[in-house]
């Protein structure tokens, strides 16, 4: 008998083995012509914790920072079942805040008039954040004056508050941590690693779990619009320390398509197209505020 065969006949399954691995290329590749990279890259986003060190869940060290919330003596009960939040795919910072912003003039940005921008007029000054800079940090940390603030996005949900980054009377800086909720993004703040929901401005789990931040009066528009309304405004610089394409859009025809990357509760029940926008006025707390400042 040759060797050939004696190495056929002691590994029988290796053909079937080959046969699979193919089909799974191809099928990768189907997917990428048929729907787009960026879409297959969404699709596949619930499965990218296994090719990194904290999300895997074959590995014993998945969830430290939910595994220390556990443990700690400083944390009260979470306001939500950790069970619900989901690993987004990128590990905590994994997308990066802007924690040093620079900023443009209208005359030397490089964005144009219909850029969606997050507009903030505070302590006498105005400053836009375009989304093609938010969709790839959705965290910028900065200071207007004497007021520290936290300007946030969530492009899966299209939430966009902007807060005061001060806890417990100290300032701090909020992180991506790479979890959600409700399809939401959570963020962490750096001084007690609390896990904080987006949309609420409120911890969730960690030592100041139910505390909230105050709200920060923004509007959503274009920036042509804010230029007419503040026409000496600043507008966040795409020098950022990173390395990103700012003017291509990352999230394929997730805006427009009736597809969930990530569970949602009563989805079932919903009569329009999940992704219609829908806007909410905020009346600020003024004296909270003032306190908070």
């Amino acid at each position: 008998m040759s060797l050939t065969q004696s190495n056929r006949k002691k590994y029988p399954y290796r053909k079937i083995v080959l046969l699979i691995l193919v089909l799974l290329v191809l099928g990768f590749g189907a997917m990428i012509v048929y729907v787009g990279w960026d879409n297959t890259k969404l699709k596949l986003t619930r499965w990218w914790g296994y090719f990194t060190v904290q999300n895997n869940p074959l590995l014993p060290q998945r969830d430290k920072d939910l595994q220390a919330i556990k443990k700690s003596t400083l944390s009260s009960e979470p306001r939500i079942s950790l069970t619900e939040l989901l690993a987004g795919g990128p590990p905590k910072d994994g997308i990066p805040s802007i924690d040093k912003p620079k900023f443009d003039t209208p005359k030397t940005t490089p964005f144009k008039e219909d850029e969606t921008v997050i507009g903030v007029f505070l302590n006498g000054e105005a400053r836009a954040y375009p989304y093609s800079i938010l969709n790839w940090h959705e965290i910028v940390n900065d200071k207007i004056g004497n007021t520290s603030i936290t300007v946030t996005l969530c492009p899966l949900c299209d939430t966009n508050p902007v807060f005061v980054r001060m806890v417990n009377g100290k300032e701090t800086t909020f992180g991506v941590s790479g979890k959600l909720y409700q399809s939401c993004l959570v963020m962490y703040d750096r001084l007690t690693d609390s896990l904080w929901i987006q949309p609420w401005g409120m911890a969730i789990a960690g030592p100041l779990v139910n505390q909230s931040v105050p709200r920060i009066p923004a509007i959503k528009t274009t920036l042509g619009l804010w230029k007419k309304k503040y026409p000496d405004t600043k507008i966040l610089s795409t020098n950022t320390g990173h390395s990103r394409d700012y003017h291509y859009f990352p999230y394929g025809t997730y805006y427009t398509d009736d597809k969930i990357i990530f569970p949602v509760r009563n989805l079932d029940k919903l009569q329009v197209h999940p992704k219609l926008i829908e806007s909410y006025i905020w009346q600020a707390n003024l004296s909270d505020l003032g306190r908070a400042i």
